[in-house]
């Protein structure tokens, strides 16, 4: 059973980087054809798929939020973490991270995500 575990400070100030990092057990980031991302909820809103890094390290971006956003991992300790740059107040929402596959490509609903962690609520704020 593979498990998800985000971890990272729950206030961030306005125009600073959010960086959260998720530990992955039960299973390896490496596996073949399985995605890693983060998706986030803003307060009363919907589900919104931020990126993925995949199994062989390619990452993909929302290209609403490509320009600020940043995903890597560290093969080592089973982890893969999320940069957002620049953030705002309209930033504040729940970070989750999840694990999508096998697929052959990446999919951005996040529906197709059936492993997640807990959820960290982030807020932006000075």
């Amino acid at each position: 059973q593979v498990q998800l575990q985000g971890s990272g400070p729950s206030l961030v100030k306005p125009s600073q980087t959010l960086s959260l990092t998720c530990t992955v057990s039960g299973g390896s980031i490496t596996s073949n054809r399985y995605y890693w991302a983060w998706i986030r909820q803003p307060p009363g809103k919907g589900l919104e798929w931020m990126g993925a890094i995949a199994y062989d390290g390619n990452t993909y971006y929302s290209p609403s939020l490509k320009s600020r956003t940043s995903i890597s991992r560290d093969t080592s300790k089973n982890q893969f973490s999320l940069q957002l740059s620049s953030v705002t107040p309209e930033d504040t929402a729940v970070y989750y991270c999840t694990r999508g596959g096998p697929w052959g490509i990446v999919v951005v609903a996040p529906s197709h995500y059936d492993n997640w962690g807990q959820g960290t609520q982030v807020t932006v704020s000075s």
